[in-house]
């Protein structure tokens, strides 16, 4: 299946689900303070499906755009309202009431991320054992004395399980500027402590682990042939499915991508391939093709190469928990995901981390595709992330957002009287300058990344 089309419906099923619990947020909320709801969208322009409730009058639509919905309100300032109405009106709530409707959609997004967690943590967290691989040299690694093969099970006496463990606290770690201590178990399976300096490393992800130096390990696994392609070098040679590749002229091949890396490098080229096929060896003179790429000649085998999965399978860990432990984990998963996230964002304002680490719609559908191919687990963790995002883009202080308008009704309640319709118009356009600009760098950066 095209990633495409994986990845457009996840990406509807994510946004959809997310900005209906936001907008469900206000709405409850709403309710619940005496404002009459008009219409609860799911999405904005033109209604494709709607239905009005008998008790309560209010209008149910999905819309045309699936990017976001709104929670339209009784408002005396969008249209005139009725006397015996106005009680039930938006704009006349006291300014208190009308901070706890706004905050409470952001408020449902860190519910539903606590919430996905929690199933994600109940159901099992994948993901492979933090052990990392060739170090280089002059590395902060090398510096700490790590070598391929440790596992990293500590960092500050604080466990790590995994290398999403092992990545989100050593990036949060690093904007500290810190040194880290570092337990360690080596192959011979002894454990010691060193420490990782962290004191001059970038606060950018794309930089910080090659700068560290540490990436995870790719144990040695004999490559094997996973499907022969038919009129192919591969078929005409005489190789099968599920052969492993042991040599090729003599050079014992390590992993699938040494065994890709030298059929590439020797176009046209016949060669003795020595292989393993139902419990014993034999050798196969294989005469591999040629293709143009990028203005280069590479060999080409004409065939899917793959690896056996036992030495992988030994790589994994899962993490799982029952619903009682669950939940504090859930709890602060939630929390560094959302403080990483807030800090990250300061470090960009300052310069400190660039802004192609902002994705735009493009990227996210990419995302979402992604892990919905890969599991429930996987899905539920990036709807998580994208939820906990969202509750914080939409409580900044910018108008146009929750956050703005918490900071216009704040001041209201401060000050005993709303701010004047000119300044609120005039930070209306300003907050909606500042969003057009960071949606349109968002969707730069998705198209450098679609460019390579």
């Amino acid at each position: 299946m095209p990633d495409w089309l994986l990845s457009i419906p996840a990406f509807i099923v994510a946004i959809g689900v997310l900005v209906a619990v936001h907008e469900y947020g206000h709405l409850w909320v709403a309710r619940r303070m005496g404002v009459r709801i008009l219409r609860y969208s799911l999405g904005f322009g033109p209604k494709l499906w709607g239905r009005t409730s008998r008790t309560s009058g209010t209008e149910y639509w999905i819309s045309a755009l699936p990017l976001g919905g709104y929670v339209k309100m009784l408002d005396e300032r969008e249209a005139p309202v009725a006397d015996e109405d106005k009680p039930y009106a938006f704009n006349r709530q006291h300014p208190l009431k009308r901070i706890a409707i706004v905050v409470a959609g952001p408020g449902v997004n860190f519910l539903f991320a606590i919430f996905a967690y929690w199933l994600v943590l109940m159901l099992g967290v994948h993901g492979l054992k933090p052990i990392i691989g060739p170090v280089p040299e002059d590395s902060i690694a090398a510096q700490a004395e790590l070598v391929s093969g440790d596992q990293i099970v500590a960092l500050d006496q604080e466990r790590i399980e995994s290398w999403q463990d092992l990545r989100l606290t050593l990036l949060d770690r690093a904007l500290d500027h810190a040194q880290v201590q570092v337990s360690v178990v080596d192959q011979q399976g002894a454990q010691h402590t060193t420490s990782l300096d962290l004191r001059s490393v970038s606060e950018d992800p794309d930089k910080l682990f090659e700068q560290l130096g540490l990436a995870p390990y790719q144990p040695p696994s004999t490559p094997l042939i996973a499907r022969v392609l038919p009129d192919s070098p591969a078929a005409a040679a005489g190789l099968q499915d599920g052969d492993q590749i042991l040599a090729v002229d003599g050079e014992k091949m390590r992993t699938p991508q040494m065994l890709v890396e030298w059929i590439q490098a020797h176009p046209g080229t016949t060669a003795e391939f020595r292989i393993r096929r139902d419990g014993g060896t034999r050798t196969l003179a294989v005469t591999l093709g040629q293709t143009e790429r990028e203005g280069q000649t590479i060999g080409q085998l004409g065939a899917a190469i793959g690896v056996d999965s036992a030495a992988w399978e030994a790589m994994r860990t899962t993490q799982r928990l029952g619903p009682l432990a669950a939940v504090p984990a859930a709890f602060a998963r939630t929390w560094d995901v959302s403080a990483l996230t807030l800090r990250l964002m300061g470090q960009m304002v300052i310069g400190n981390v660039s802004w192609r680490n902002i994705s735009g719609p493009v990227q996210i559908a990419s995302f979402a595709g992604q892990t919905a191919s890969m599991g429930l687990t996987a899905f539920l963790s990036f709807m998580a992330l994208v939820s906990v995002s969202l509750g914080i883009i939409n409580l900044l202080p910018i108008p146009v957002l929750d956050g703005g308008h918490l900071l216009y009704y704040a001041l209201e309640w401060i000050r005993g009287k709303p701010l004047s319709e000119a300044v609120q118009a005039a930070g209306q356009q300003a907050g909606l300058l500042a969003l057009l600009l960071l949606m349109t760098l968002a969707f730069y950066n998705d198209i450098l990344r679609l460019l390579g």
